[in-house]
């Protein structure tokens, strides 16, 4: 049984406030959050295609920011929106979404 590598699935994904196919989705290997663990991340479901407690978990992206010392350029209404835009590209349904943000 052969596991496909995650960077060569199909779907989109919001990266850099643009909806981008999967594939293209890249981070320089110089990014300061791979060295230095300065990243944060949320771990969200959807269910029939809506983010349970979408905003909370916004909120605490941008409380967990500041905490790190540094601002997401989005808003929450923002993030919100992004990520239920790509819940519908990837077909809605059931899904798991990873916000993740880095200096």
């Amino acid at each position: 049984m052969s596991i496909l590598p995650f960077d060569q699935r199909e779907g989109s994904i919001w990266f850099d406030g643009e909806i981008v196919p999967w594939k293209e989705a890249k981070v320089h290997v110089l990014t300061h959050g791979l060295h230095y663990g300065s990243s944060i991340f949320e771990g969200e479901r959807a269910y029939a295609g809506t983010i349970f407690k979408s905003r909370e978990h916004s909120q605490r992206l941008h409380k967990s920011a500041g905490i790190m010392d540094f601002t997401i350029p989005y808003s929450v209404e923002q993030l919100d929106a992004a990520k239920a835009k790509v819940v519908e590209l990837n077909g809605g349904g059931d899904q798991y979404v990873r916000p993740v943000a880095w200096r």
